[in-house]
């Protein structure tokens, strides 16, 4: 174990992967850049050559069919979107559906799509979605949405890796986080969340930049007596509701986090399963915490009112501690 930065995990994994297949490539707007993609992709085209770290135009429908293609001939494409807004222009390509559309006979889509997130410093409304609930409710595609630098290395590998289709959500803000990661190459499965906190009172389910201010929230809670226990999701397609699940039913309270909209969002579907299978268990009706449906906004003064904070978070326990069991 060492300490590595978020972006320079992901980096690693990147280079690992392409020294352990020649069938791994990257491609994206900027990706061959001596800085790489907010350094990411940095010293890899040096390394590979451009013929496997390549640039791409402004056309990202365009680039992403071609590495779905790639993929169907058996390479192993990794395609970068600097921001997730801009998957929106790529809907049209099948790779969600291949599989099915050929009753498995047309080949797996070993396709890893890394879309960032921005948050903060002006993003605002094209430059900052995060919209892994639409992604999430496609059949046949992955995500994930690793916190942590151990996480983001791990995972990406085995998206790399992997058969299936993957949106890889990373989160800007947490490019300079720091944490213990493993030099040799490593896989975590997909649809294992990681309890970062036990607890016995309530249970906070988060994902991404999220899952720190509810760790904040859950050590703030604690000076006052109330244990939370915190899940980071890890993944949300598959979403390991067993672990959820199991939570709420040792708590029988819950706050669900997500960096989303609030309408139609990975909020909602958590709190909806835990209602159905956990009625029981709950002392208290589930509460949510995520992004109000408004674009977000560039000024600075309105981007702290709109990203909610461990602050947020403790006013949701609040809410839910105090409706007696």
């Amino acid at each position: 174990m060492r300490q590595l930065t978020y972006g320079a995990a992901i980096r690693e994994a990147l280079e690992q992967a392409m020294e352990i297949s020649d069938e791994v490539f990257v491609l994206g707007e900027g990706a061959d850049d001596p800085a790489g993609i907010f350094g990411s992709t940095q010293g890899l085209a040096d390394r590979f050559t451009k013929k496997r770290v390549m640039d791409a135009p402004l056309a990202e429908n365009g680039f992403t069919g071609i590495a779905v293609g790639a993929a169907l001939g058996g390479m192993r494409p990794v395609v970068v979107h600097q921001r997730m807004d801009f998957l929106l222009l790529t809907l049209d390509n099948h790779a969600a559906k291949w599989r099915y559309m050929f009753g498995g006979n047309g080949g797996s889509v070993p396709l890893t799509v890394r879309a960032v997130v921005g948050k903060g410093w002006g993003q605002a409304a094209q430059h900052s979605q995060s919209l892994q609930a639409l992604f999430a409710h496609i059949p046949g595609l992955r995500v994930a949405m690793p916190t942590t630098p151990f996480d983001a290395k791990g995972l990406l590998l085995s998206s790399i890796f992997g058969e299936d289709p993957v949106v890889f959500v990373e989160a800007r803000s947490l490019y300079n986080s720091t944490g213990d990661v493993p030099e040799h190459p490593y896989l975590i499965p997909f649809g294992e969340a990681a309890i970062r906190r036990p607890g016995s009172d309530v249970t906070l389910v988060a994902s991404s930049y999220l899952v720190p201010e509810a760790l904040s929230a859950a050590e703030a809670l604690s000076l006052n007596g109330i244990q939370a226990e915190v899940i980071d999701l890890r993944t949300v397609a598959p979403l390991d509701m067993e672990t959820i699940l199991a939570s709420v039913r040792k708590t029988g309270r819950a706050v669900v986090i997500d960096t989303g909209s609030r309408t139609c969002g990975i909020t909602a579907e958590i709190a909806a399963r835990i209602g159905k299978e956990a009625f029981s268990h709950l002392q208290a009706p589930v509460e949510r915490v995520c992004l109000p449906d408004i674009p977000t906004p560039c000024s600075s003064v309105l981007e702290q009112a709109f990203y909610p904070t461990s602050e947020t978070i403790i006013n949701a326990v609040d809410q839910t501690l105090a409706i007696p069991s």
